[in-house]
């Protein structure tokens, strides 16, 4: 998905930035990048990190940045941030969400006149040099950055550097987070809070959906108040957001504690113990474990000092390796017992396919699963959460696939948990899994969990609505 962190101050910003924009490495897989400005221009690096700590790459360059104000991103694959020469002036962007109508943009940019993009290495277009076209449209950055809001399907959060300060602006539906966080001398701007305690920010307020602010060392001014309606993706709570931030004013931990514990109330099970798949499973678990009075134990630990997160690859078959390679069975811990495992969710279901094997390869009775959310039904639309080129590659529609070809309409019946065709297709997951038993999360008890109104959260991966 990516994630971006800012800061402006009245001293050097560069440690600052580099620990705020590593502290999001969590969220990215390909790229990583700064830019900072001294008054007089705009330093820039950008490494590949898709085999490295981010940190690594840019231990090097610390020394040769400095200035008062600095952007950084860790990106999907794009390169950033870009520097832009343009009419309203010199300006470094970065942005993080998906734009879906990129194709008809950069046509609309032709007939435009607009003569020229730069192609990456995979000959697409770079959205963000997209973004920053729409942007130079208007005749104000804050009018420019409304403009390509407005335009862009999908989401789309931005970070300007300019001379005159960052502007933030978060995407028109809210469905990723920017926060500001103030401390003596001067200002940031996150997408995960975790970045504030540890560089003694303060969290001061998160922006509404659609609005703008400007950043500057004395103060935060609204160039483009934040409109009404937001859908912020439920998914950051389940899965994607770090444990310590908070969305909304919601604690990641919290919330996964409270999602374990309705998994428990719905079960009437005899086990000997709960787990969590490593990492994102845990904080349900431990929730599952306290509500239900069952030991929570610890049959797989994860092998952290050399493998990566195992969606950073872009090949499955490596993404498969190293979700093996980096989780290790403890034999004594498996073996005659009746173990339920709590895990975000269930997209492809290659890698956990594999865990639950190797889990009877070391003698455990009983290997049941509960899902931190509903089956995934529909591919995002408007974040890139899944590296499944296809929503036909997510487990319930290879499970729904078997019934044959279904409409929108049947499509929406396997959402509902007390339909036939839902817990037909549970079961036909249950199967493929080689699983004692498999029950999902309900949305309702999901969005109690996290503790918004629904209206406010985007379901749109688990019921289609929009």
């Amino acid at each position: 998905m990516g994630g971006f962190f800012g800061v402006v101050s009245k001293t050097d910003c560069v440690s600052d930035l580099f620990f705020g924009t590593d502290y999001h490495s969590h969220l990215g897989t390909v790229r990583g990048g700064l830019a900072v400005s001294d008054g007089k221009g705009f330093t820039r690096f950008i490494h590949d990190i898709s085999n490295a700590q981010f940190r690594s790459k840019f231990d090097t360059d610390l020394a040769r940045m400095k200035g008062n104000q600095g952007i950084g991103v860790i990106s999907d694959y794009e390169d950033q941030p870009l520097l832009i020469g343009s009419h309203l002036g010199n300006f470094a962007i970065v942005t993080v969400g998906v734009v879906r109508n990129l194709p008809q943009l950069v046509e609309r940019a032709f007939r435009r006149r607009h003569v020229h993009f730069s192609e990456m290495g995979s000959g697409e277009i770079n959205p963000t040099e997209l973004v920053a076209a729409l942007i130079d449209e208007e005749a104000s950055f804050a009018e420019g950055l409304r403009h390509a809001q407005e335009l862009i399907e999908g989401s789309c959060s931005i970070l300007l550097l300019t001379a005159h300060g960052i502007y933030a602006a978060r995407d028109r539906l809210g469905r990723t987070p920017v926060i500001l966080g103030k401390k003596e001398g001067g200002w940031a701007v996150t997408m995960e809070t975790t970045a504030f305690p540890n560089l003694e920010f303060e969290t001061e307020r998160f922006l509404g959906p659609g609005e703008i602010v400007l950043l500057t060392p004395e103060e935060v001014q609204v160039a483009s108040p934040a409109l009404d309606r937001l859908q912020i993706c439920a998914f950051l709570w389940v899965y994607y957001g770090y444990p310590s931030s908070d969305y909304e004013g919601i604690n990641v931990e919290v919330a996964r504690n409270r999602c374990g514990a309705a998994l428990a109330r719905e079960d009437k099970i005899e086990l000997d113990q709960v787990a969590g798949i490593p990492d994102s499973g845990t904080a349900h678990a431990l929730g599952y474990a306290n509500a239900a009075g069952i030991p929570y134990r610890r049959p797989f630990v994860k092998y952290t000092p050399t493998w990566p997160r195992s969606f950073m690859p872009q090949d499955q078959t490596v993404r498969d390796l190293v979700a093996r390679m980096k989780l290790v069975p403890i034999r004594s811990l498996i073996k005659g017992q009746r173990i339920l495992f709590c895990e975000d969710s269930i997209v492809r279901g290659t890698q956990l396919k594999d865990i639950i094997q190797r889990l009877y390869e070391y003698g455990a009775r009983e290997v049941h699963m509960r899902p931190a959310c509903p089956p995934l039904v529909y591919g995002c639309k408007f974040l890139n959460f899944s590296r499944s080129r296809s929503e036909m590659d997510l487990a319930a529609r290879r499970a729904i696939l078997e019934k044959g070809r279904v409409d929108e309409a049947d499509l929406r019946a396997y959402t509902d948990p007390e339909s036939e065709k839902h817990c037909s297709m549970v079961e036909c997951i249950r199967q493929r899994l080689k699983l004692t038993s498999l029950q999902y999360q309900r949305l309702e008890d999901l969005v109690e969990a996290i503790g918004l109104p629904k209206r406010q959260l985007c379901t749109y991966c688990w019921d289609g609505a929009e």
